[in-house]
């Protein structure tokens, strides 16, 4: 069985996210979906929301995916996240080049330090290509309408936060 491990913070999820999980269910057998949990951030949702939002949007795209989709948190480095999941794939979304210098350094290094763990970069569609949480965040703090960059169900969460 394929596993592939797709880390992030995923707060909020957004239809840029979407993208790269539909391309990574195409991949492998099974999508880990790995929710970092940084103990100096204080993130927008609780890890609980955001494996609910991805769930939820998920299952509007894809229907019940059963035992193929996994969602857990991790606290220490993604290549010992994804191997303690039995991950072999590593995927990463690309957005432009400066994700791919970076993402290019970080694949570099944890081959060298998971080698079996095999790094996938997936490119992000045209029409998602510029979403970003951080700008979605913002956008919904100062009342914006963020529902062309996430799912439905995300955008219906960020307007219970942020009435506006």
């Amino acid at each position: 069985m394929r596993v592939a491990f797709y880390p992030g913070s995923f707060d909020p999820v957004t239809n840029g996210h979407m993208d790269v999980l539909r391309q990574a269910f195409r991949l492998a057998d099974k999508v880990v979906i790995g929710i970092g949990v940084h103990p100096g951030k204080t993130p927008m949702f609780s890890f609980q929301e955001r494996e609910d939002m991805l769930r939820e949007s998920l299952y509007t795209v894809a229907g019940n995916l059963g035992d193929r989709l996994e969602v857990v948190s991790f606290r220490n480095l993604v290549t010992q996240a994804a191997a303690d999941v039995g991950a072999t794939l590593l995927i990463r979304g690309l957005r432009d080049g400066t994700d791919l210098d970076y993402e290019m350094q970080m694949a570099g290094m944890n081959a060298t330090l998971q080698p079996r763990l095999l790094t996938v970069f997936l490119p992000a569609s045209p029409p998602v290509r510029h979403i970003t949480a951080t700008l979605v965040r913002q956008i919904a703090q100062l009342g914006g309408d963020v529902t062309a960059f996430v799912p439905e169900t995300v955008a219906e969460r960020l307007r219970l936060r942020y009435p506006g």
